[in-house]
């Protein structure tokens, strides 16, 4: 049994108490939906047709509203969004192939760059404060 409401799908989930004890809770969590919504505006912002852009101009531009989507969507349980937000950087590894004559036809390669830019400057965009907070 599930639902959804506000953009959050409510259902039953494995929560975790206080003291480390595991119980069954209906809670909420980022609906299938609002992730697509989500995925369908970053796709429209159409970073790999705009490879004259810097990295940090891309992330000054769409930060605040990564932030909303962050603090608003993950305020309950963060980890449900991990698949919409690494949507994020799949697109932004999409610019970088297509902006640096390096990195053409090196997905993985652009993959490992912008993960090298996320762990010196974790600040720059703000979904990878969430990302990469443990690693």
């Amino acid at each position: 049994m599930k639902f959804d409401f506000l953009g959050y799908t409510f259902r039953p989930r494995l929560t975790r108490t206080r003291r480390g004890r595991f119980f069954e809770s209906f809670t909420p969590a980022i609906s299938n939906k609002a992730a697509k919504a989500i995925r369908q505006k970053v796709r429209r912002w159409g970073w790999q047709l705009r490879p004259g852009d810097r990295l940090n101009g891309l992330a000054r531009e769409c930060n605040p509203i990564i932030r909303g989507w962050v603090n608003y969507y993950g305020r309950f349980n963060p980890l449900a969004m991990f698949g919409t937000l690494n949507h994020i950087n799949w697109r932004l590894v999409r610019w970088a192939v297509c902006k640096y004559k390096k990195l053409r036809g090196r997905q993985r390669k652009a993959t490992e760059w912008l993960r090298k830019i996320a762990k010196r400057e974790p600040d720059m965009f703000v979904h990878w404060g969430v990302l990469y907070k443990n690693d």
